[in-house]
């Protein structure tokens, strides 16, 4: 249990350095430059070097230190819990920056230099992960370190079927994520975190349950057994078509390309009352006596 804790330090380590990142991005540049810029660099950060520690011990744990799939999807879930509370908005992952930008909600400058900020935080992500298992603090990092230069393909299944299960991840992950966008972060934190380790569960022997081109791209993609495009099929293209999927499904249509909407009907919300219009002929008079009433009589001269 010694590498155990030594991995949990290392993850209370990043999350606090990231932290401090925002903390002090967040005073000294502009409130632009920190949204599209810092934040996205500290979230992808905290990220990759999170999710490489973790898949570390997904592999070495169970045969290496005795503990089972269990701990691992524990970690897991306090661990995006932890995210989501800490990141500041940032999503550190580009589906959701692309569909921030479908949704009118972000630019195309502001959308590219997240994109760009993501990568630079999970390539840095994974400069710092190898650093820390180079220094070989525990057993499972000194396997680790030499197991990490000769890494095998996530992919276990035909790619057809990879990208579609990536697809599907992106997919549902993206609805959970439009349908608790307006709940309170006590129910949307958990809630994500909980799609987020249920999809790991069951789809991490196909792919590695990445959904995340970004965090693929540090995780997998230098590993020997497929070619870069198919890792660009299954890693890039899959995830991007399930986000489009979940937006098109829930919105009904996709609001940077077209404003009609394609799948649900648009009905107004109020009602017109109906007003019935009683058309008067000329000479008829008003009648001014009410049922069972007498009528004034008229005055004498």
């Amino acid at each position: 249990m010694d590498a155990l804790n030594v991995s949990i330090a290392f993850f209370f380590l990043v999350v606090g350095m990231c932290q401090a990142l925002r903390w002090l991005s967040r005073r000294l540049l502009s409130p632009r430059a920190y949204g599209c810029l810092a934040r996205e660099v500290a979230g992808s950060l905290q990220l990759c070097t999170s999710c490489l520690e973790l898949r570390m011990l997904m592999d070495i744990g169970p045969w290496g230190g005795g503990f089972g799939l269990d701990v691992i999807l524990t970690l897991l879930f306090l661990l995006f819990a932890v995210h989501g509370a800490s990141f500041d908005g940032a999503s550190a992952n580009p589906t959701v920056s692309v569909q921030e930008f479908l949704l009118l909600e972000s630019s195309l400058a502001a959308t590219a230099a997240k994109l760009l900020a993501q990568g630079v935080g999970t390539g840095t992500g994974w400069a710092v992960t190898k650093l820390f298992w180079s220094w070989e603090l525990t057993q499972f990092h000194f396997i680790q370190n030499l197991i990490s230069s000769e890494c095998s393909s996530s992919i276990h299944t035909s790619l057809l079927h990879a990208a579609l299960v990536e697809g599907t991840c992106s997919f549902l992950f993206h609805l959970v994520l439009l349908r608790s966008q307006q709940s309170h972060p006590i129910y949307r934190i958990p809630a994500r975190a909980a799609t987020v380790t249920f999809l790991t569960y069951t789809a991490g022997s196909f792919t590695g349950a990445f959904f995340n081109p970004a965090l693929a791209t540090a995780t997998t993609f230098h590993c020997s057994g497929n070619s870069f495009w198919d890792y660009v099929q299954v890693y890039w293209l899959g995830p991007l078509t399930g986000m489009f999927a979940a937006l098109l499904l829930y919105q009904g249509n996709i609001p940077r390309l077209f404003q009609k909407n394609l799948l649900y009907s648009q009905k107004s919300k109020y009602k017109i009352p109906k007003v019935k219009v009683t058309v008067h002929e000329e000479g008829d008079e008003p009648k001014r006596k009410r049922k069972g009433g007498k009528s004034n009589p008229e005055p004498r001269a």
